[in-house]
This record gives C-alpha cells, structure tokens and sequence, in this order.
C-alpha cells in the first residue's frame, strides 16, 4: 500500500510539474490582418497604438509569451505616454477643447489585460492544438496522483477515527520545509492570477474545449482558477471521506460544500453565461460577495431585464432576512460549513493543516479587531458606492468611490482572501481568512454571538484532557479549556465544523441547537491557552 501511495505521489508531482511547465511552451506573434481584426474589435480610436504593437508582435520571431508579454505592456505604455503628454501640454496652454479631446484615444484597463487578450489571439503550439491530450498529462495525472496517494489510507489508517498519525512529526504538516514550498507555489500561484494572468495564458488554452461546451466562450484565468477549485475540492473531498469515514456529521457536510462550490459557484454561472444572462453564485452574500453594489454590477443588473432584478432583490434579500434567521436557528455553520466555497476549499484541502491555528489569546485580540475592521471597511466601501451611484458624485465627504473600491479589492479581494488566505495554510492554519479577514463571518459571528441557538455543550466530567479537540480546532479556540469545565461553547469564530466533536474520544463534546436560555454559562468565557484554570477555579 505504501508503494502505492508514493507512486501516486511521483504522478501528481509529474502532472504539477507538467501543468507549471506549460507556462513555458508555445509561440506567440500576430499577423497583420490578425492584430488590425483584434484592434477592430476592440474599438481602439489611437493610431499611436496600433503602430506600436504593429512593431511588437507582427513578426516572425516565435516570441515565448514573456517576450510577447513585454512588448505588448510596451506598447500601452507608449501609447499612453503619448496622450497623457498631449494632455499636459493643452493643460498648460489652458486648450480644453483639444485636452478633452485627447481622453478618448487613451486604452483603459491595466496593461495585462491588454497583454493577456492579446495572447489568446496569438498563442500558437502543442497546447494550444492538443488541448484534451495535456489536460490528461496536467489535470489527468494530477488527480490519479492524488487518488493514487489518498486511497490506501482505507487500510492503512485501519479502523475509522481519527488518531495521532504524526501529523507534527511529518514536513508537510508540521511547518517543515515541504510545507514552505506548498507555500511558495501557492503564494506565486495567486500572485501570477491576480497580477499576471497573461503569463499563464496556456493554462486557458488547456480548458478552452470545456469553457466552449459549458458557456460558449473560451477560458478565462477565472475560468481556470474556478475548475482547478473544484477539482481540488473534489480530490482533497475523497481524503476527507476516508479521514472522517466514522462520522455521517462530516460526510454529509463534505457532500454539502462540494455540491454548492460545483454547481451554484462554478456551474451555474457558466451556463448562465451560455445563455446571455448576468453571471451569478446565488450562494454568495454580501459583504462577502463585496463588489455586488458596484455601479458595473448594478448597471449590468438593470440592463438584463427580469433575471437581473431577480438576481439584485434575491442578493439584497439573502443578506439581509436570510442569513441572520438561518443563524439564528443554526448557527454560522450553515453557510461557513456547509455552503461557503471557502470553507469548502480550508475544510478539504486545508483539512491537513488545521492544528497551525494560533489558540493564544493574543491571536483572538488579533483576529477581533482585524476581521471587524474589514467588515467596517466593506460597509464604508458599499455607502460610499451607492451614494456615488444614486447622486453621480465621484466622492463621499472626501472618500473617491473610485479609490475606495480599488483599495478594498486590491487588499482585501485579492491580497486578503486569496494570496493570504490560502497560500498561507501550510504554516498559519486552513482558516486564516475566514478567521482574520472575511467581513460576512463577521457579520455572522455577531448574530451567532448574540442572538442565535447554536452552541456546542460539553461534558466536563468525561474529558480527559487529550487536547485533541484543540489540536484540530481551525478556528484557534481553545476547545479543551472549555470542555475541562462542562463550558458551553459559544464563540463568534466557530464555524460548526464540528471536527473537535469527530476526533473526540470520548463524545464530550455536542452540536446543539436549542432555547437560547442558558446557552451562555454565567461563568468566565475561556479565550485561550493563556487563561489559568487554577483561577478560575480560585474564583469560586
């Protein structure tokens, strides 16, 4: 068995190291004829930038998409430059007429933009002409990989439940030196994304056939990031079936977010898409779904007739009656645990590394002020925009709508949830950003705090201190604290995820739902290992 798991292992490095590689392959350059269609369809009016990507790419050379990459960001340079000179230049001689003029030949956007679309047209090579046989030798070989290296763990970790497997004795999980490489390739996996997607244009090219079957259109980065998503979740699903395989609770909640990230997140809106309409998660709330009152959201809403007001009461409404009434029935953990598709990815493949969460108390000061700080953030964010919106100023007592969006998306969308979030599980835990930075897990703390029925009671008496249930707490409660002293657990973080209850040897701890009459014990709330139980008990 143990062969077999290492030789799963040795595929799925080949596949990744294969999928990495791409990057590397094929030609870019463009035909005369190619680039005047694309500027065409583009509806550029500048003569400057067509002459200067003419230079760029219209050539025999076979460019290697970091050369392309270069010469295209060159030439929005150029282009740019040129006008906003022109500009400056009317500024000063005070000739508005001409300096307004000027605005309209200047391309928008950022520069990869430019250079990634560009690409598409462009890229020429094996992956781009045997798109099925390398999704086999990156996708394919991954996923049998890994299923290669999960599967013998049906035998090899014997009887279901969970055990000590030396998960602080092993590299990958105890902050060692696999881990830090998981890190760095997840790091610059987000990094290149967010901020570079035309270098990894072959990506696309890999899941062009399945984006035309499901939307009608070629891939995306999006389109790629949102299928290595769910094939990740599916692959790192079956490692959490066998690991929790005693305990219906955790399969069927397995079952849960893998069925809301593949249909409602991934699936639908493609098909949406296919069919002209607004593309939508309908599983995803403000303010985590922060850019849903943005004016580019709201004007697409209205454009599409009945769809799209549908789309915009349904958001308004999940928000505002739907999510505090199902948490107060049932705590946060119907949407962190059970429907998020970021729970859904640090519950499978963050699973491995959910003892890294800090339980001192000073990471939970941490974590309260810096997750409310963001859900503040979001909510400025949204006044300011909606204010911008309905009046048509640009600025909220001196706030830009403009910067203020720009700066949330840049930090928070993109630094925040996603370079931090998950490139950060191997060493900080699988629920960085759901403990530190998403503003709806904050907006559903406060309600599950204050005025929900969930908590989840434990059993003083039959505790036996393993700290088992703390070990695996991803949200960084000191679970056995509470547990030591028969302590309700009612915390704004805990997401019910309910693997302290799993891997509890001795079924101390409970999910509940019940009356909210005594669901906070009228004694001293345990933050964390920081707490002296000789005090507590002294206090009596």
């Amino acid at each position: 068995m143990k062969t077999i798991k290492y030789t799963g292992l040795v595929i799925f490095l080949l596949g990744l190291a294969i999928f990495t590689g791409t990057i590397f392959s094929g030609s870019f350059n463009l035909t005369k004829s190619e680039l005047d269609t694309f500027l065409r369809e583009q509806n550029y009016k500048s003569t400057v930038i067509e002459s200067a990507l003419e230079k760029a790419v219209v050539t025999s050379e076979d460019l290697n998409i970091f050369e392309f990459s270069s010469r295209v960001r060159n030439a929005y340079y150029v282009s740019n430059n040129y006008y906003d000179n022109l500009i400056k230049k009317y500024d000063a001689e005070k000739n508005w007429d001409k300096k307004g003029e000027q605005y309209q030949y200047k391309i928008y956007g950022k520069p990869h933009t430019l250079s990634y679309t560009l690409a598409k047209e462009a890229g020429k090579g094996f992956v781009v002409e045997n798109a099925g046989l390398v999704w086999f030798l990156t996708f394919g070989l991954g996923i049998i990989g890994a299923l290669l290296f999960i599967l013998p763990n049906l035998i090899l970790l014997g009887k279901p439940g969970i055990k000590n497997d030396g998960i602080y004795l092993n590299s990958a999980t105890n902050r060692g030196w696999i881990a830090w490489l998981v890190l760095i390739f997840l790091v610059s996996f987000y990094l290149t994304l967010y901020f570079m997607p035309d270098y990894v244009v072959n990506w696309t090219f890999i899941l062009d056939p399945i984006s035309q079957a499901l939307a009608g259109r070629p891939a995306s980065q999006w389109f790629v990031y949102g299928f290595l998503y769910c094939t990740i979740m599916l692959t790192m699903g079956v490692r959490m079936f066998i690991k929790y395989r005693h305990n219906k609770y955790q399969i069927v909640r397995t079952i849960s977010v893998l069925f809301f990230q593949i249909v409602f997140a991934f699936l639908i809106p493609e098909i949406m898409a296919s069919l002209q309409m607004p593309e939508y998660d309908f599983k995803n709330a403000f303010p985590l779904d922060y850019d849903f009152f943005f004016e580019w959201n709201l004007k697409s809403l209205a454009e599409t007739g009945g769809i799209g007001i549908f789309i915009l009461v349904w958001g308004i409404v999940l928000t505002l009656v739907i999510v505090p009434v199902m948490v107060y029935f049932f705590g946060k953990r119907w949407y962190c645990s059970w429907v998020c598709g970021c729970g859904g990815l640090a519950e499978t493949l963050g699973d491995p590394y959910r003892q890294h969460s800090d339980k001192s108390l000073n990471a939970w000061k941490l974590e309260r002020w810096l997750i409310h700080a963001v859900l503040v953030f979001s909510l400025v964010m949204t006044l300011v925009t909606l204010y911008c919106y309905f009046t048509g100023a640009a600025s909220f007592i001196g706030i830009k709508s403009q910067w203020i969006k720009d700066t949330y998306s840049f930090l928070i969308g993109a630094w925040f949830a996603g370079v931090i979030g998950t490139g950060f599980y191997p060493i900080f835990g699988n629920r960085v950003w759901c403990r530190f930075g998403c503003p709806l897990a904050a907006y559903l703390g406060l309600v599950q705090r204050f005025k929900s029925r969930f908590r989840i009671t434990t059993n003083g008496g039959q505790c036996i201190s393993c700290g088992n249930c703390s070990t695996y707490c991803e949200q960084g409660i000191d679970v056995r604290a509470y547990a030591q002293k028969g302590e309700n657990i009612v915390r704004s973080s805990c997401v019910g995820c309910g693997i302290c209850s799993a891997v509890c040897p001795r079924g101390v701890l409970k999910l509940e739902n019940g009356p909210e009459s005594g669901r906070i014990n009228p004694t001293d709330v345990l933050l964390g290992n920081d707490v002296n139980l000789m005090d507590l008990v002294n206090k009596k």
